[in-house]
């Protein structure tokens, strides 16, 4: 079993986002069937301890990995007032973002994905820097974030939502090297539970419709304050 510790000694201070990355890398390095809750502790000098093995009973569970598990019904939408305002700020169906945030995470702001993506659409911690999220667990600046991003890659495609859900599960340098959705099971499964997801939020609010490139469709939308100058790196989780 692999033992991934991260230290942070008083004074130091760290960062929501500081945080979440050495949780990814601390994620990143555990072998599949290694344990992802993290646990933590204070010496006497005032460190503070987190790591995925406690070795002894100083150590208590600080946050526990939540993996999702999707359900049938889509159940009573959570956090409908956030959705709808960060839809209207980003031009994106509301449909559409509940239909990637039940995908994701199945409504649960605390989820964890084993690869370490956070929160209701679950964000990579590099992709939240990028977007400016400082708190992934935080329902909404992670949706805004969420949809930023999502409104990024639908311009980025041309409106295609197929290659616009492909980059979001799988990355745009895989999208790009594979010349369309990548030929990874994961993946592909997600662009379809998503459409159809898209498809039955639809249906159970009727008048929406899919989100429309702007012209410059390979710009981003003046709203949208983060230069995607590079892929953020998003893998398959």
């Amino acid at each position: 079993m692999m033992r991934c510790t991260i230290y942070v000694r008083p004074g130091q201070g760290i960062s929501a986002f500081a945080l979440s990355l050495g949780l990814l890398i601390l994620f990143l390095f555990l072998p599949a069937e290694a344990p992802a809750d993290v646990y933590r502790y204070v010496d006497n000098q005032g460190t503070t301890h987190y790591t995925n093995v406690p070795d002894s009973r100083k150590f208590s569970l600080w946050r526990r990995e939540q993996r999702v598990l999707l359900k049938p019904s889509l159940g009573n939408v959570k956090y409908e007032t956030l959705i709808s305002e960060a839809a209207g700020r980003h031009g994106v169906d509301h449909a559409l973002i509940k239909a990637v945030i039940k995908a994701e995470s199945n409504f649960n702001a605390q989820a964890i994905s084993p690869k370490g993506a956070q929160g209701l659409m679950q964000l990579m911690p590099q992709t939240a820097a990028l977007l400016q999220v400082e708190d992934s667990f935080e329902p909404e600046s992670n949706i805004d974030g969420g949809v930023r991003y999502l409104r990024y890659l639908i311009n980025v495609y041309g409106g295609d939502l197929r290659l616009a859900l492909a980059a979001y599960n799988a990355g745009e340098k895989a999208v790009a090297k594979h010349r369309g959705i990548p030929p990874f099971a994961e993946t592909r499964t997600y662009v379809r539970r998503v459409l159809d997801l898209y498809d039955r939020f639809s249906r159970k609010a009727p008048g929406t419709k899919a989100p429309a490139a702007p012209a410059n469709a390979s710009q981003e939308p003046a709203r949208t304050n983060v230069s995607f100058v590079r892929d953020p790196g998003r893998t398959t989780r």
